[in-house]
């Protein structure tokens, strides 16, 4: 029989109210012993809650959601106690005392709603993004995928598949007729629009960044002012700062967000030659590959020797032995705050610019990867050729929107992903 799981859903106590769920087939007998009664359903009733024995634990407010037609698909119940600890964990440990329940999972709420089929993949990844969003910019790429709109357009392209697949079978059907039925004359011209479509999701900005957030470098010489810069960016005394070559040893990040923007900030070790400390030699390697892993790169040395697509930075414009630049893109001093909004400013607008536009949905890396499957299909099946060569072309396309959400999955898969949730969620 399936198990009943329950789990404090809000955050930890102490807290004005706590929120603890109930999903599974004996949430309705629990309910019905902690209150006495069985509420009606979908409606909020104030009830003291007590235990086996009883004594009285709280009065809260309770919930009684019968299934299908619930956020799992099985009879869920809640409970809106007062969020003392010692209330929360009496609740808890009363639960925990009937026959057939268990403690859920992270994200186990989640997955019993994708297994009953209230959400499809695609859904779930949206809300795990949603639940972990720092930024209005990640929130709104996540509403777009929880909100079932990325679903729909799935479907939509799977719909269309399907009728080119109809029309090829047909077509296969009556090959051997003399009056056998032919492809339509505008049966390639519509795998190639659908291609197109597909392959102008493909060329949007990916999800990691905006989960990750944009990657700025501050690389340069020694004492060129990057560990100040790198302060004054994220807005706290992070990294040391002294006037000793060589302080910084390793690299150093810090995600903060511009405007909305999610950044992460690198602070490195600055570059020279010769070096005798092999610390500090680690530490220069690290720096070099941080800078060619980067989104972007803040040069803070000798224009001379500036990364390919990097920003030129004159970043000690408060002393006259800073290094002197004709023409960087940018003149501050972190030291002074001269010239700093400028840059923020303009690191946010590239940033905007690299990142998915707001309000639609950016592809993940399952999600990037199986709609390159889709549209290489789809290129393939509109190249022509032999009937059943095309029919298995739109076959793997629509496998492939199937897969997107999540109608054939792996359990490893399933695994990874669920675990990205909280417990109770």
């Amino acid at each position: 029989m399936i198990e009943t799981i329950f789990a404090l859903s809000s955050g930890a106590p102490p807290a004005a109210v706590a929120v603890i769920r109930i999903s599974g087939p004996r949430a309705r007998s629990a309910l019905q012993a902690l209150c006495g009664r069985l509420p009606a359903p979908r409606r909020a009733s104030l009830a003291t809650l007590r235990a086996q024995d009883g004594e009285a634990l709280d009065q809260a407010l309770v919930l009684w959601m019968p299934g299908p037609a619930t956020a799992t698909g099985e009879d869920m119940a809640e409970l809106q106690c007062h969020g003392g600890r010692a209330v929360v964990a009496r609740l808890l440990a009363e639960l925990a005392g009937f026959a057939g329940f268990r403690p859920a999972a992270a994200g186990e709420f989640t997955l019993r709603a994708f297994a009953n089929g209230r959400i499809d993949l695609a859904e779930a990844e949206g809300l795990a993004d949603l639940l972990s969003a720092e930024t209005e910019l990640q929130r709104r790429a996540a509403i777009e995928l929880a909100g079932g709109r990325w679903s729909a357009l799935i479907d939509s392209w799977r719909e269309r598949v399907l009728l080119a697949s109809a029309e090829v079978e047909a077509v296969l059907d009556f090959a051997d007729e003399d009056d056998g039925a032919a492809l339509s004359d505008d049966f390639t011209a519509r795998l190639t629009a659908l291609r197109q479509e597909l392959e102008d999701w493909l060329a949007q900005p990916r999800a990691e960044m905006l989960r990750e957030g944009f990657r700025v470098v501050i690389a340069g010489p020694p004492n060129a002012g990057k560990s100040t810069l790198f302060n004054a960016l994220v807005e706290d005394e992070a990294a040391i700062i002294a006037p000793l070559a060589g302080t910084t040893r390793d690299v150093l990040t810090r995600p903060v967000a511009i405007e909305g923007i999610p950044f992460v900030f690198v602070d490195t070790a600055g570059l020279r030659d010769g070096t005798q400390d092999a610390i500090e030699a680690i530490g220069i390697e690290r720096a070099r590959g941080a800078a060619a892993g980067a989104d972007l790169v803040l040069w803070l040395g000798p224009t001379a020797g500036a990364p390919p697509a990097s920003w030129d930075i004159a970043a000690q414009a408060d002393r006259v032995d800073g290094c002197h630049k004709t023409a960087p893109r940018h003149r501050l001093s972190a030291l002074t705050g001269e010239g700093m909004a400028g840059l923020r400013s303009d690191l946010a607008r590239t940033a905007r610019g690299a990142m998915p536009r707001p309000g639609r949905a950016a592809l993940n890396a399952r999600q990037h990867r199986l709609v390159g499957a889709a549209a290489e299909a789809l290129g393939a099946a509109a190249s022509g050729g032999d009937g059943l060569l095309i029919a298995e072309e739109l076959r793997r396309a629509r496998a492939a929107f199937d897969a997107l959400l999540g109608r054939t999955a792996t359990e490893d898969m399933l695994d990874t992903l669920f675990a990205r949730f909280c417990i109770g969620k």
